[in-house]
């Protein structure tokens, strides 16, 4: 399985740069886009990585580069940057599924830790749910009543109606 990848989005160079230049140096593999259209350009749902992106960037802003990615189903985790501290399009951006959003300048092990953060929930995201045979042989220590209030939980009952049982 291919290594994951740091996808860096920003318009400046020299943040790109830098940003580049920090993942490297703790050893993640990283590609960077001067804009969300090249991104979006070479973007593959199934390559596994996150995505730090600069929030105020020309013709297609960071967060309405995350809007269309939730639009098209893309689940890649995203790690916001932005020189501009605006508190109303930082909450949008968690609240639309964000890891984080850091403020420039950066402090390099912030930076580091979202995206590790991120990367670990894509990790996450694409594990396999567990096998059935797990699920199988957990079944098989389940009591009588516990197997009892599972079947009533999987035909919609509510707690109280199963406590009546």
């Amino acid at each position: 399985m291919a290594e994951p990848t740091v996808f860096i989005v920003d318009d400046h160079a020299g943040v790109r740069d830098s940003i580049a230049e920090l993942v490297e140096s703790v050893g993640l593999r990283h590609v960077t886009f001067d804009s969300a259209q090249r991104f979006l350009d070479a973007f593959d749902p199934e390559a596994r990585g996150c995505l730090v992106l600069d929030v105020r960037m020309a013709h297609m802003s960071g967060p309405a580069l995350q809007d269309h990615l939730r639009t098209i189903g893309a689940r890649i985790p995203i790690v916001f940057i932005s020189g501009h501290a605006d508190i109303d399009v930082a909450v949008r951006a968690i609240k639309a599924g964000a890891v984080n959003f850091v403020t420039k300048p950066y402090r390099e092990q912030e930076l580091l830790d979202s995206i590790n953060q991120a990367l670990a929930m894509d990790a996450a995201n694409r594990s396999p749910p567990g096998d059935a045979s797990e699920f199988a042989a957990r079944l098989t220590t389940l009591s009588a009543r516990e197997r009892q209030v599972m079947e009533l939980v999987t035909t919609g009952q509510s707690s109280k109606e199963i406590a009546r049982v």
